[in-house]
């Protein structure tokens, strides 16, 4: 019998544990089964273990009796109930008893909506470095590679919170203007009330820097604290790697001290720091790992390599684990001149307010709280525009093409507005129990959940948001949730509805990440 949370991890382990003839194969790469996805394919199964992988394993493809009846009454910790198992053209076809696994995952929501932070994660914290944000640079100097930094950062943040690691955002941003500009974009983070010009870490790191220094103060260009030879650093660390062979003399700058002060203030709200290679040291020596990641655009990556050389340098407690998340370039058509990031956000909050003004008219979106929903839309777009597209690679934004029609099958906007479309729902149909208890006779309130027919639910819904969003979209047109008034009818509506709840669960979830809100009306 299946215990606990169910998990596709776990049933993909253990269904690969139970079909692999001794000896299993060892290293990477051993995974005979995967998870079905095609909406056509999920007919009739909900794992696959193909063909090819097969004869790999069995020579003609044909499993043994005795390992199929094994796959078929298999059981262990997160592992679903298995209908059954058969041998098809395409493979080894499995499919789950599927009303038993809606009706334990819809009836306990949070256990699967919310995290599962393991011991490792939670004993974990680490300084998460935004450097595109470092300095007291306004909103207008932002570049779309930077903001891209800034938008992964910040949802980086957010899902390492969620899955218990403590997480201290760097730097405090100074700039009002800046400040209210990540507002606007639905960024969560730290500002700084005020900043002292030469605070007294930062005089203690000139001194010590000096004490480095290739040649004498006196000698150095304005605005340049000392010159440290970063290459005859690295020779003497042959445990650190990664690092670009053309590092050599670096010229210290006062933004690159004022970035160094602000890591080591961090780092000094954290109790311990312990090396990358002492894992197990770490849990048996008490107190929590910190490690340090260092969000980067491409533009300013060999730069931020100098910092995290430099704070190695002029401190022995740095933080040993220091890593750079570089974010990939961002390429715009359709615009001849560069385009920072206010820019670029006044641009697709136009065009959403456009594209509003023709689904809904020009007098309904000209109400007061239609500013906020075109708010909210337009972080969506920009969000998702920002964050689809590998952190590593280069990303084009098209501004000439809108893709952030509510229609848009890839955009934020589509997201949010099914999002919105969810609150609709429930809303019709509290209208209709209301109704009800008026004697004007719609909907019996909601039963207890376990009074609810999940064999009447026969179609599945998949768990990232514009894939979610399409399904969604597609079963809502498709299907009449808030049906009759009829009592026969009443148990398929229920067992509707609280499927629609568990894709309402897993939207406001997932968009928490992203801290964006969720609409109630679009």
């Amino acid at each position: 019998m299946a215990t606990g949370r169910f998990g596709v991890g776990e049933t993909l382990g253990a269904l690969n544990a139970a079909l692999r003839p001794p000896p299993p194969p060892s290293g990477p790469g051993g995974s005979v089964w995967f998870k079905e996805n095609s909406a056509r394919n999920l007919r009739s199964r909900d794992f696959l273990a193909p063909r090819g992988a097969l004869q790999a394993l069995f020579g003609d493809g044909q499993v043994p009796k005795d390992i199929l009846d094994g796959v078929a009454a298999l059981e262990g910790p997160g592992v679903p109930p298995i209908q059954k198992c058969t041998q098809t053209q395409a493979g080894l076809a499995l499919q789950l008893e599927r009303p038993t696994v809606f009706e334990q995952v819809l009836s306990s929501l949070r256990g699967y909506v919310a995290p599962q932070p393991t011991s490792s994660t939670s004993e974990h914290s680490i300084i998460l470095d935004c450097v595109s944000l470092h300095g007291p640079k306004g909103p207008d100097a932002l570049s779309l590679s930077q903001l891209r930094a800034v938008l992964v950062a910040d949802h980086l943040a957010q899902a390492l919170r969620t899955q218990g690691v403590t997480v201290y955002q760097v730097p405090a941003v100074q700039d009002p203007g800046l400040r209210d500009f990540l507002q606007q974009l639905k960024v969560s983070w730290p500002s700084a009330s005020e900043t002292s010009s030469a605070p007294e870490s930062t005089v203690a790191l000139k001194e010590v820097l000096r004490d480095h220094a290739a040649v004498p103060t006196e000698d150095l260009p304005p605005g340049v604290v000392c010159k440290v030879s970063l290459k005859e650093f690295l020779e003497q660390q042959p445990g650190l790697e990664g690092f670009d062979p053309n590092l050599d003399i670096c010229l210290v700058t006062e933004d690159q001290l004022g970035a160094l002060t602000e890591l080591q203030e961090a780092a000094q709200h954290h109790p311990r720091n312990v090396p990358l290679s002492h894992s197990d040291a770490e849990s048996s020596a008490g107190g929590t790992a910190c490690s340090v990641i260092h969000v980067v655009s491409c533009e300013e990556a060999f730069q931020q390599q100098k910092v995290d050389l430099l704070w190695r340098l002029v401190d022995a407690n740095a933080p040993s684990r220091q890593k750079h998340l570089v974010c990939g370039p961002v390429k715009v058509v359709g615009s001849p001149t560069p385009l920072s990031a206010p820019q670029y956000y006044r641009l697709r909050q136009s065009q959403m307010r456009e594209a509003s003004v023709l689904k809904y008219g020009v007098d309904f979106v000209q109400d007061d709280s239609w500013n906020e929903i075109i708010g909210a839309l337009t972080s969506a777009a920009v969000k998702f525009e920002m964050l689809s597209t590998a952190h590593r690679s280069q990303m084009s934004l098209d501004l000439e093409h809108t893709s952030i029609s509510t229609k848009g099958t890839k955009s934020g906007a589509f997201v949010m507005y099914n999002c919105a479309r969810l609150a609709t729902l429930f809303d019709g149909y509290q209208r209709g129990v209301e109704q009800a208890f008026s004697f004007l006779g719609l909907y019996p309130a909601f039963p207890d959940v376990s009074e609810l027919d999940f064999s009447l639910l026969r179609d599945e819904v998949c768990k990232f948001l514009v894939h979610l969003s399409m399904d969604f979209s597609s079963y809502y047109n498709r299907v009449h949730i808030l049906g009759e008034p009829q009592p026969h009818l009443f148990g398929q509506m229920f067992a509707r509805l609280q499927l629609m709840r568990a894709v309402q669960e897993v939207f406001h979830s997932a968009l928490a990440t992203l801290h964006l809100p969720p609409l109630s009306q679009i």
